[in-house]
């Protein structure tokens, strides 16, 4: 099993770096990654703007030696273009049968919640919180083969429209939780504080 961690947009309304912002003993990227640990053999990051900033985070990451899964590093240099094509990007690099897409500021999502998507059968899995779906995703290869298939300027909800999902409810508010603006970022912290 493989996951796509989507780190190539311009952090334009956190008015920092996000990925490399401090959580806890790691940064953002970090505990998104590492959520994937005992799961994945290879985690897939997609990154675009400051790729140079994300490369070095995941030569920092590398460094530690504390993760059984491979780190591929992957540059879109479409990023400009939306989100879809660094999905599509990160695709191109899955050889597993299954594999997870996220965004990198999606960091205190559980361990545990990742490994019951892992169980579950279907084409796209998607946890939901309160009956609102949330990050990460799981989705089949025949997913992916669409996506690939499908034009840059689309998006993924149009794929996953093809096919039929299946929600996990998971006691895991963190799921709906992603550090988008300086607000995100705080309530973050507190949430970690309190975990």
């Amino acid at each position: 099993m493989e996951a796509i961690v989507l780190a190539a947009g311009y952090s334009s309304r956190a008015n920092a770096y996000k990925m490399t912002l401090p959580l806890g003993q790691m940064t953002v990227l970090e505990q998104t990654l590492s959520k994937f640990e005992g799961i994945c053999s290879r985690v897939i990051v997609v990154a675009g703007f400051q790729a140079e900033i994300i490369q070095e985070e995941i030569v920092k990451i590398r460094s530690k030696n504390v993760y059984s899964f491979q780190i591929k590093f992957v540059y879109n240099e479409n990023f400009n273009q939306g989100m879809f094509t660094s999905i599509q990007k990160g695709c191109r690099e899955v050889n597993a049968s299954t594999f997870y897409i996220t965004p990198g500021d999606c960091p205190l999502v559980k361990n545990e919640t990742v490994q019951i998507l892992a169980e579950q059968e279907g084409n796209v899995v998607i946890p939901s919180f309160n009956f609102k779906g949330g990050h990460p995703i799981k989705l089949s290869s025949e997913v992916q083969q669409k996506i690939l298939e499908t034009n840059p300027e689309s998006n993924l909800r149009a794929v996953l429209s093809c096919f039929e999902k299946k929600y996990m409810n998971v006691d895991d508010p963190a799921v709906l939780m992603d550090v988008d603006t300086q607000e995100d970022y705080q309530i973050a912290l507190d949430y970690y504080d309190k975990a």
